[in-house]
């Protein structure tokens, strides 16, 4: 492939040719792999299942969204850097003869026929001067043009001549169209306008833990995912056999947030809540926030760990192995010794409990020995399956059933007192103790928080499966006991953590995320913080920053980069009639729609919008170009946004919430949900903290 030339008369025509072709070439490199025979190639059934499944995948990744750019960057290098820092993501590598000036930066690694690149995966080493090259610092970059589309049509290109000092530096019109842009459907990426300080925390390294705290429209939560998409291409052989996991709120946000990863060519990131990590029982309760608190609280691992280790007791008898005439005698004081042994060791209760008649054994066989017999290992798990040696471990190191002892706390005032004295005060106990007996496991309403409790048990028994890499994202929001879950899950991998400390919407809501990263067991993680606003136009975000001084007084507002100040208007109005009238007006404008109101007023409104023949959609639904409205109850809010949102009576928002702090934090996290506009409507009197 030689190397692009612009044609000083069409450069756009040009540009648009070499889309065409890198699709061409894409569509090429799908066929290439559909084509596959590998009907010759496998030894067995299950090889030719793996490798069918991995062709699949491999064709799934090859897909061309076609209103989707391939390609949304071009960087012109003043000096060649190098076939080899253009690999591919899946290893795919260049002639290592070739060398380019001119790069294309997209979603994916495309080549042509030769295997000369004609995109290049913007996770690459050379694709970084596309998102950190500036007139300070050029990176050897002459060039950098940017592409404008509309659909999956190239109709605009921007140029920035960065090692010419006769230009002066400017905003780039391209990228603040595409930060602004109506959207309609699921969250899309930000791979087009990544900034610089975003840029660092995407490549930052796999085996550090990143802390991101932002504001809303900050692009904290794409960031998160881009970093997944970045770690997926840098460490891919890794991340494949450790495997990735993002745990968000609620359903409804990992169904907005799915398709992100799919257009950046990752398809094998599992998603999750973190009542999924945790479900060992079915959730059928709930508690009331004063027992959740205490239930959430990071005491209750001690609690936990006390209940389970006061199964284990000390031997006060011999063990007696007979083998044919002979018998051989462990005496209890060397019993209690093994044991001792193994509790100071401080490794899982069912570890050591495995470990226990193997100790056993050994000391029968060093006996055995002692008397002139030559015992294999064989004689040695013998003796640890003898009906003595097993007895004698079932009572010193008896099973423990998670759930069953997680109930017992619950249920019995004398086991708990036993187990949380001088940790949990009389008042913290009798406040998780169930009112009523509870016959059985399964009979039993557990809450979300008693399912946290029985997964921190089960971790004490048996160690939790670790991955790579986890995102937890809207971390703000969890216990200390739902961080040391999540923990778990990543106790030899790395995470990032996503929040907004002003957006913390529960009573056990995050103080700080050095105390969350400590809960995590990740206290060596790296806090950054975005505070420039993408998202939220300047209106909006300023009449919404009246709160902090409310909710979170250390935290600096978001500055809004955005040129558009947005449209946004407080309006007072009568009825729901009204309201549906403003959805209507709305509606005129191009985009998505979102209705916010106090969950108690979602009955309401979705009546008054039904007679109206406004037909709406529920939060993590798709919207389309014939429907665009979604309804919203304002405590599945968080982490989603709207081109222009119709905000209802702030003051019942206010109000739904056990106490005003929180109020004014679900209030907070409503107002900054729009991208375009706001519009505040009230009967009742607006929140004096909004002046």
């Amino acid at each position: 492939m030689s190397t692009p030339v612009d044609d000083p008369l069409d450069p756009l025509s040009r540009e648009r040719s070499h889309l065409a072709g890198s699709r061409a070439a894409l569509r090429a490199m799908r066929e290439d792999v559909e084509s596959l025979d590998i009907s010759d190639v496998t030894a067995n059934w299950v090889n030719a299942e793996v490798l069918a499944r991995q062709i699949d995948e491999r064709i799934k990744a090859l897909a061309d969204l076609s209103d989707t750019p391939l390609f949304f960057g071009r960087l012109d290098y003043l000096h060649a850097p190098g076939a080899e820092q253009a690999e591919g993501a899946e290893g795919e590598r260049p002639r290592p003869e070739a060398a380019y000036q001119t790069l294309h930066i997209g979603r994916r690694h495309v080549h042509d026929a030769e295997g000369d690149p004609m995109v290049i995966d913007w996770r690459a080493p050379v694709s970084q001067p596309f998102y950190r090259a500036s007139k300070k610092d050029p990176m050897d970059i002459a060039l950098r043009r940017r592409f404008g589309y509309t659909g999956g049509d190239l109709t605009a290109y921007e140029d920035e001549h960065l090692s010419d000092p006769r230009e002066a530096a400017r905003t780039s019109k391209l990228l603040q169209q595409e930060i602004e842009r109506p959207r309609v459907g699921p969250m899309r990426d930000i791979v087009a306008t990544i900034q610089p300080e975003q840029d660092e925390i995407v490549r930052s390294g796999l085996g550090g833990t990143v802390c991101v705290q932002g504001g809303p429209g900050t692009g904290k939560t794409a960031v998160g995912l881009h970093r997944v998409a970045y770690l997926l291409y840098a460490h891919r052989e890794r991340l494949a056999r450790t495997g990735t996991l993002v745990i968000g709120p609620n359903k409804s946000f990992l169904h907005y947030i799915e398709q992100v990863l799919p257009a950046l060519g990752e398809l094998s990131v599992r998603q999750a809540t973190v009542d999924d990590l945790v479900a060992h029982v079915e959730v059928r309760g709930a508690d009331d926030s004063t027992a959740a608190v205490v239930k959430g609280d990071a005491r209750m691992a001690e609690v936990l760990r006390r209940a389970v280790y006061a199964h284990v007791s000390m031997p006060t008898e011999p063990v007696v192995v007979v083998r044919g005439s002979r018998r051989w005698r462990v005496p209890a004081y060397e019993l209690e010794e093994t044991v001792r042994e193994l509790l100071d060791r401080d490794i899982r209760y069912g570890a050591a409990r495995e470990a226990l008649p193997q100790r056993i054994a050994h000391a029968v066989l060093v006996q055995m020995e002692r008397s002139g017999e030559a015992p294999d290992d064989r004689v040695q798990d013998a003796v640890a399956r003898n009906s003595a040696v097993k007895a004698a471990v079932k009572a010193i190191w008896p099973p423990v059933d998670p759930a069953k002892l997680v109930l017992r706390l619950l249920t019995d005032a004398d086991f708990l007192a036993e187990h949380a004295a001088e940790i949990l005060s009389e008042d913290e106990q009798k406040t998780i103790l169930w009112a009523k007996p509870v016959r059985s496991v399964k009979s039993a309403k557990w809450s979300a928080a008693d399912a946290v409790l029985i997964d921190e048990v089960n971790d004490l028994v048996s160690r939790t499966a670790s991955l790579g890499h986890v995102v937890l994202d809207e971390a703000q929001d969890l216990s200390p006991m739902q961080y040391r879950a999540v923990g778990r899950r990543c106790t030899t991998g790395s995470a990032t953590i996503l929040g907004d400390l002003a957006q913390g919407t529960t009573p056990w809501a995050t103080r700080s995320w050095d105390e969350a990263l400590a809960h995590l067991g990740k206290s060596e993680g790296v806090i950054e913080e975005l505070t420039a606003g993408f998202r939220v136009p300047t209106d909006v975000i300023a009449y919404a920053s009246r709160l902090l001084p409310h909710i979170a007084p250390g935290l600096a507002p978001v500055a809004s980069i955005r040129e558009n100040p947005g449209f946004f208007e407080v309006r007072e109005v009568s009825g729901t009639a009204e309201v549906v009238l403003a959805c209507g007006e709305l509606l005129r404008q191009e985009g998505s729609i979102g209705l916010i109101a106090a969950d108690a007023r979602i009955p309401a409104l979705a009546e008054a919008l039904t007679e109206a023949g406004l037909t709406y959609l529920a939060p993590g639904e798709e919207t389309t170009r014939q429907t665009r409205l979604t309804l919203v109850p304002a405590s599945l809010a968080k982490g989603l946004e709207y081109d222009y949102v119709l905000l209802d009576e702030p003051q019942a928002v206010v109000d739904a919430e056990p106490d005003e702090r929180t109020g004014l934090r679900r209030l907070y996290v409503a107002l900054t949900r729009a991208v375009s506009g706001l519009v505040v409507v009230h009967g009742a009197g607006l929140p004096v903290q909004l002046g």
